[in-house]
């Protein structure tokens, strides 16, 4: 099994095992995952991030093991799911507080795993977007400020996610 049938079936498992939905459309949430992992592979990315991909939310999201996580996949993958894992906590901040402590570490993170956040970024636009205005206009807000910290991903995934955010400012005037 490669490591990306190894990730993919990983991540399948953990999220529908806890029969985790994405938030506004209620489909799996392992689609978002696939999708992902889509546009790594589409624009080149390695073995290893679209690996890395498919286990972006894993720690995040469920209850896998960091340790078995880390003896299945190894320390490569391993430190780029370690690395897009948002381990913030209300406990840490305000939102404001939380975003821009995820910005610092991801201004310091590897063109690989930026290149995966700039995908990450770009599926999920578009369903909070269209599926929920208000918030829409704080995580269209944080994305613009996380753009300037991932310049060192993927050029095309970066001018993809710019140009999501510029038509929703284009359309809606009135935000920040």
């Amino acid at each position: 099994m490669t490591i990306i049938e190894q990730s993919r079936f990983l991540a399948m498992g953990a999220h529908y095992g806890i029969n985790h939905k994405r938030k506004y459309t209620g489909e799996p949430y392992f689609q978002h995952l696939e999708n992902v992992a889509k546009i790594v592979a589409f624009n080149g990315g390695t073995d290893e991030m679209i690996a890395a991909a498919y286990l972006h939310d894993i720690l995040e999201d469920t209850k896998f093991p960091p340790s078995s996580l880390f003896q299945i996949i190894g320390e490569r993958v391993f430190d780029m799911v370690l690395a897009l894992t948002d381990l913030q906590t209300p406990e840490n901040g305000n939102r404001e507080k939380r975003k821009r402590s995820e910005r610092d570490k991801l201004a310091l993170a590897s063109k690989e795993v930026q290149t995966i956040k700039l995908a990450d970024l770009i599926d999920n636009t578009e369903t909070i977007v269209s599926r929920d205005p208000n918030f829409a206009v704080v995580y269209m807000s944080e994305k613009r400020l996380l753009l300037q910290v991932l310049v060192s991903g993927d050029p095309i995934l970066w001018k993809i996610a710019n140009e999501q955010v510029e038509k929703y400012y284009r359309k809606s005037p009135t935000t920040p």
